[in-house]
């Protein structure tokens, strides 16, 4: 799990859901009047990996969410892996990564932009 402590995992901006006959393979963004829906999909992609090194890690993270009885998916989103969790699982997921001793890259809004 070393490689899972020097990484940087950001949170997708938007909701996600399977693609239509396509579950556990394709994602689509939800309309926006949809986001609060039940089994909506967060994803997740790697800042400080790229190629097979994010694969990597990716599978890593994976395995150690499914010790914990978390559901997750790595596939393909605009050309990088990406994990992809019920949004529900969003906070135990996030625990689980800052245990690991990976870095959670956040929006930060600026109060007085310059």
């Amino acid at each position: 799990m070393n490689n899972i402590q020097l990484s940087v995992v950001h949170r997708l901006p938007q909701s996600y859901r399977w693609s239509p006959g396509f579950v556990g393979i394709k994602v689509e963004p939800l309309p926006v009047d949809e986001v609060n829906v039940k089994s909506s999909l967060m994803g997740l992609k790697l800042l400080s990996h790229e190629d097979m090194a994010a694969w990597n890690v990716m599978q890593k993270l994976q395995q150690s969410l499914a010790d914990m009885q978390i559901e997750s998916t790595v596939i393909e989103w605009e050309g990088q892996p990406c994990l992809f969790v019920d949004s529900e699982d969003e906070s135990a997921v996030m625990c689980r990564l800052k245990t690991l001793g990976a870095a959670i890259a956040e929006k930060i809004t600026a109060l007085y932009p310059f």
